[in-house]
């Protein structure tokens, strides 16, 4: 787990991703879950900013538990989100510096599940974390995932 209270020492890389999410959930974070849980895993951050310098900046969530409803109803949704894989646990609510964020820890999907995929599109709405990027994963990939499922 990330020392929240160090935020500034952290940069995105292909376990941490961070949004603003001061207007309500980006559409982006979906990518983001599907990429998180068809690699390695991942942290998201809603309430934190990157700086132009790459720190990682708390920002202050008015009301973090509207996005985590918000947020909930749609990994929820089968024709959104292929699969939920989160545990109670793994959506928090932290207080970093007098500003409030949320982290969701998103576990690797287990292989039954693969590939986590969004919209009902398996073929075009499975992606994979390379890096700071989510990116979307080939027919070739998709398959190989398919195939470890036994």
């Amino acid at each position: 787990m990330l020392d929240l209270h160090n935020l500034h020492h952290y940069r995105e890389n292909n376990r941490i991703e961070a949004k603003q999410a001061l207007g309500g959930l980006p559409e982006s974070i979906w990518e983001t879950y599907s990429a998180f849980a068809n690699t390695d895993g991942g942290i998201i951050l809603l309430g934190v900013e990157e700086l132009p310098d790459k720190s990682l900046h708390a920002l202050d969530l008015l009301d973090p538990q509207w996005l985590i409803e918000d947020f909930l109803t749609i990994l929820n949704d089968p024709l959104r989100v292929s699969a939920n894989i989160l545990t109670q646990q793994d959506i928090q609510v932290h207080q970093i510096d007098g500003k409030q964020i949320i982290s969701i820890c998103v576990p690797p999907a287990p292989p039954r599940l693969r590939p986590i995929y969004l919209d009902s599109d398996l073929w075009r709405g499975a992606y994979r974390r390379c890096g700071e990027g989510d990116y979307r994963l080939s027919r070739e990939e998709i398959e190989a995932m398919i195939a470890e499922r036994g």
